[in-house]
């Protein structure tokens, strides 16, 4: 199986997961002609459309897509996704011959209360649950909900490659340095997502071990992150402490 981030609109990608036979799956499609392109590309055939939450950004090119593909589009229960051919909820699964990946839906409300995530062949397919060194801002769900979606993909192995929806990493970046300015393996990770970005390539995909020790947003019960939270008035249960991360993430502008 071979993963391919395909950028588009501002800072979007789209997942591109295909075989050597020319077999295709795409997730969160925003716009139709950068999936068109990769396709003809590739030599590829186009077998179903994996979405993770209602957002135009994610869903837009679905219409276009269906038009010249027959292909079935497997989306969470959300009435404002209106192109789903399948609906999917916690637990279960989404499995496809051709090509040949088994994935496990798991929910992960917090960005979007209906929002969901796809894992399977070493890969975490999060929408804009989960980015490298941030999360997504809380459009619907509560501190309290995201948190514990995180919690829940912090379970999985560490060797898995977590696939965001956004290359938001440096701007992640900065913001995480004012919160364990002394965290060495951050530090390791802004050195190389510096030259990825001086290169013109992704940040993404990155392994969630990485995330651990460089995410804030996974790490609300380390010492570092958790004395941020005292001198910025956080509170000290752990959903305090990350709810004052994430609204410090909101207003920052360095």
């Amino acid at each position: 199986m071979h993963l391919v981030p395909l950028p588009a609109l501002a800072d979007n990608y789209i997942w591109l997961l295909h075989d050597d036979a020319g077999n295709a799956v795409v997730v969160d499609p925003g716009d139709a002609a950068v999936v068109e392109r990769a396709l003809t590309e590739r030599r590829l055939q186009l077998r179903a459309i994996l979405l993770t939450h209602h957002h135009h950004d994610h869903i837009g090119g679905v219409p276009a897509l269906r038009a010249r593909h027959d292909v079935p589009v497997y989306a969470p229960v959300d009435e404002r996704i209106g192109e789903a051919t399948v609906r999917v909820r916690d637990g279960d699964l989404v499995e496809l011959a051709a090509p040949s990946v088994r994935f496990e839906v798991v929910a992960i409300p917090g960005h979007t209360l209906s929002h969901i995530a796809y894992v399977g062949a070493g890969l975490l397919l999060c929408g804009d649950t989960l980015f490298s060194l941030g999360c997504g801002r809380l459009f619907e769900g509560t501190p309290a909900q995201m948190l514990a979606s995180l919690d829940r993909l912090s379970q999985l192995p560490g060797e898995t490659l977590v696939c965001g929806g956004h290359e938001y990493t440096e701007a992640n970046g900065r913001f995480a340095r004012t919160v364990e300015p002394a965290n060495p393996e951050l530090q390791r990770r802004l050195q190389e997502v510096a030259r990825l970005r001086a290169e013109h390539r992704p940040t993404l995909p990155v392994r969630l071990a990485g995330e651990l020790a460089t995410n804030p947003f996974l790490r609300v019960d380390g010492s570092e992150v958790a004395e941020w939270c005292r001198r910025h008035a956080g509170g000290d249960d752990r959903v305090a402490r990350f709810a004052a991360v994430r609204s410090a993430k909101d207003g920052f502008h360095g």
